[in-house]
């Protein structure tokens, strides 16, 4: 798989028609292999669908028709019927308008960036509570950067952190290192965000 394909799901990839005779003629009919194309894309693209958690289900504009079928779907285990429940997905999902499949992906394309921040957030809290077991430069460098840390709380932990580490301990004091730089964290976001100035109406 390319670096691109890890990157932008299948199901999110607008399909591309390349192999049809005229382009701006409408008349001309898609070829065999674009339309086998376009229906493995609905069908990927319903695969995806029956794969979210019921909250972010809820939040994708679908008709009804459809969203019973997804439900359906998901409290269906037996291999067969999963297998027939997933072909009738199928076809609702060709019955969609191309707008309908166009927001549809956008909200799922939503999803995948809101996936990815999360991550990247887990990782700053890992590599900060990494560097603070490893340093005490870093503890100096974070309690500098976030003034409400409870300092004492913080150099206790680290160093019992790190008695852990030597005796091959579970890392109980560690797991709570990345629950107090999460909440610093989480605390500075949300000061960021209360800092940002209000948008004033427009005069009528």
């Amino acid at each position: 798989m390319s670096r691109a394909s890890r990157h932008n799901p299948t199901y999110l990839q607008p399909v591309v028609r390349t192999d049809i005779g005229d382009e701006d003629d409408p008349d001309t009919p898609k070829s065999k292999s674009q339309r086998k194309r376009e229906v493995n894309a609905l069908q990927d693209l319903g695969a995806a669908l029956e794969a979210l958690p019921k909250d972010k289900l809820a939040k994708v504009p679908l008709p009804e028709k459809l969203t019973d079928a997804l439900r359906e779907a998901k409290r269906t285990t037996a291999h067969e019927g999963k297998r027939r429940q997933m072909q009738y997905i199928g076809k609702l999902m060709r019955a969609l308008t191309d707008e309908e499949v166009e927001a549809i992906r956008r909200v799922l394309a939503s999803f995948v960036g809101a996936s990815k921040a999360e991550t990247a957030r887990l990782h700053a809290i890992e590599r900060w509570r990494d560097r603070l077991i490893a340093s005490d430069d870093a503890v100096t460098e974070f309690i500098a950067a976030h003034p409400d840390t409870d300092v004492q709380a913080l150099r206790t932990l680290v160093r019992n952190a790190r008695k852990e580490a030597q005796l091959a301990k579970p890392p109980k004091s560690s797991r709570e290192i990345f629950q107090m730089v999460k909440h610093a964290l989480d605390g500075n976001s949300r000061d960021d965000e209360a800092d940002q100035p209000e948008a004033e109406d427009d005069e009528a």
